[in-house]
């Protein structure tokens, strides 16, 4: 209740600051203490990951790894930072930050804002012991060459987390989603890889896609990852979309996520589970078991979100996890890897 109380207060300010504030008051002590809730069903593994359940904070919430040992505090089973840079980098002019509660989503344009690799290396370097940690790897606005960026980051910071993620599905810096292209995409990629190659110890990398892409794109990139060596795909990022949005804030430009992503995120998941055998991790609306449960049967191994904390609070996380385990209970299924995939076709 005193979670969701700090969630509702936090809303009536501007969203950055009630943002930075959500932080620091993590960071002070005032987050859950339980840890990662775990349970025989919800155990699963991901790309050689163990993870004592499947939900997962997606990057942005905590860019800079300012709150690591808080956030291995949560209910999470593991957790993304970043995006990060080569080099610090201001992001998008504000405001760049919007909720629209009307629809329980927001619309964010903040344009990889982050302190750059080498301080968030840092911070890395101290994380607690037991977190399953990830870093979302980004790209500098300004950069000649933005899929070395990729490469770069992971060069310094890939020895530091358990996994890595490439994202080139941001709709927030100019042209980037670009690299989302067959020969773009297998470039960058090869040179990510020949960067994890010559890391101390091998992670695994990841691939965040956009929920704005025809069958033959989701294809094409499954064709892509698969032959490059990725461990799994990010289905998905942000959308451009906005159908049947109600808030007067609708119209801002930038990636809109939350309750309104949900449908169009979990059909590409969904098709993208017929295209290829990677793990699929299933992000875009989750906030309530249902929505989780969703995603799992239509392909997701494992779980992520971020927006549904701006309306429910931590708690949230704790509550989905343990209404996914009476719904895999109810059906029978032994494990949450049972599930995977059950429902897809009721999503194509």
């Amino acid at each position: 209740m005193i979670d969701r109380l700090g969630a509702a207060l936090l809303r009536g300010i501007d969203p950055e600051r009630g943002h930075a504030l959500a932080l620091g008051a993590l960071r002070a002590g005032l987050g859950p203490r339980g840890g990662p809730v775990t349970a025989p069903r919800l155990a699963t593994t991901l790309a050689g990951l163990a993870l004592p359940n499947p939900l997962g904070l997606a990057a942005g919430f905590d860019k800079n790894a300012v709150a690591l040992g808080a956030l291995s505090r949560t209910a999470f089973g593991w957790v993304e930072v970043g995006a990060a840079t080569p080099r610090a980098q201001a992001g998008n002019p504000r405001p760049r930050l919007f909720r629209l509660s009307e629809d329980r989503a927001a619309i964010n344009r903040m344009g990889f804002n982050n302190d750059g690799a080498e301080a968030i290396a840092a911070r890395l370097a101290r994380r607690p012991p037991g977190m399953v940690l990830g870093l979302n790897l980004g790209a500098n606005k300004d950069s000649a060459d933005r899929a070395a960026d990729f490469a770069a980051v992971l060069a310094r910071c890939g020895g530091l987390v358990d996994f890595a993620t490439v994202n080139v599905s941001s709709p927030n810096t100019e042209r980037l989603r670009d690299l989302q292209g067959p020969q773009a995409l297998a470039a960058l990629l090869d040179g990510v890889m020949a960067a994890r190659a010559r890391l101390p110890r091998p992670i695994p990398v990841f691939l965040k896609i956009a929920p704005d892409l025809g069958d033959a794109d989701l294809a094409a990139i499954a064709t892509v990852a698969e032959a490059a060596g990725i461990a799994a795909i990010v289905a998905t990022n942000t959308t451009l979309a906005r159908e049947g949005l109600r808030s007067d804030r609708a119209q801002e430009t930038g990636g809109l996520s939350g309750a309104p992503l949900f449908a169009r995120s979990t059909r590409i998941l969904a098709r993208l589970s017929g295209m290829t055998a990677l793990p699929l991790v299933g992000v875009g609306g989750i906030a309530t078991p249902e929505e989780a449960y969703a995603k799992v049967r239509a392909g997701a191994s494992a779980l992520q979100l971020y927006t549904a904390l701006v309306y429910g609070g931590l708690s949230l996380v704790g509550d989905i996890l343990r209404g996914l385990d009476a719904l895999l209970a109810r059906d029978g299924f032994a494990t949450l890897a049972d599930a995977v995939g059950t429902g897809r076709r009721d999503w194509l």
